[in-house]
């Protein structure tokens, strides 16, 4: 193999698992041309591929697969470069993303947005504010990764109280994100979750998310139910 493409691609023929593939499938329901390699050896494939030519690679690989767009938003968070790059990279890589397992598993290698995050956190606003389900998704789960703290907790329950989408995987990652504030700051979060703008869907699944920690106490599981908007049906599976 001669070149960082072909030997990606020898690389997850060899680590394909029929069984995992069954199985991950089921996860990603609608996504194809999954081989079944699974998370860590991803990374250690990406993590690899960035210490070679892979500016080469992200500017000339046509991804035919799931596990290869997997790897190409891996190595952005890996290879060293200036926020800048990284941005024009993100940019063309995002409306490639058509399901929350590359959206969240990449996301988890962007620790970069911690040294610089003004920077980042514009960023990811600008990606929830595009309006796509997984460009808002994108944006929720990172500023759930990487700004839930003093300074962006105020920021960040406006941002996903005005967030108005009907994709699923748009208003999952809101509720995921809602019971992830509520662990840091719950009177805050417990605040929001008593007047907000949140489709009755999502405000129960961040309560039902938030009850479901064992971070969160009895006492407080059962005054958080009393919040809980009556529904017309619970919907499909969790993601």
């Amino acid at each position: 193999m001669d070149n960082l493409s072909e030997r990606i691609k020898s690389e997850l023929l060899e680590k394909a698992d029929p069984k995992y593939r069954e199985f991950h499938s089921g996860l990603v329901p609608g996504t194809e041309n999954i081989m079944g390699v699974r998370i860590p050896e991803l990374r250690k494939i990406a993590r690899s591929a960035a210490k070679e030519d892979w500016r080469n690679y992200l500017e000339k690989c046509c991804p035919d697969t799931y596990e290869e767009v997997m790897i190409r938003g891996m190595i952005i968070g890996y290879a060293k470069m200036d926020d800048e790059e990284r941005m024009q990279y993100l940019n063309r890589f995002v409306p490639e993303i058509d399901n929350w397992a590359v959206c969240d598993s990449c996301m988890s290698t962007y620790k970069f947005m911690q040294k610089k995050p003004e920077i980042w956190y514009s960023y990811l606003r600008q990606k929830v504010e595009e309006g796509t389900e997984f460009s808002i998704r994108f944006g929720v789960v990172g500023l759930m990764d990487y700004f839930i703290n003093e300074e962006y907790i105020d920021r960040l329950l406006k941002i996903f109280d005005k967030i108005q989408h009907e994709g699923y995987y748009v208003k999952m990652a809101v509720a995921w994100a809602i019971s992830m504030c509520y662990v840091k700051f719950p009177e805050k979060t417990r605040a929001f979750l008593k007047h907000n703008h949140l489709d009755t869907f999502t405000q129960n699944k961040a309560i039902q998310k938030i009850r479901e920690s064992y971070r969160v106490s009895q006492e407080e599981k059962e005054e958080l139910k009393k919040l809980k908007v009556p529904s017309r049906k619970e919907e499909k599976n969790e993601v």
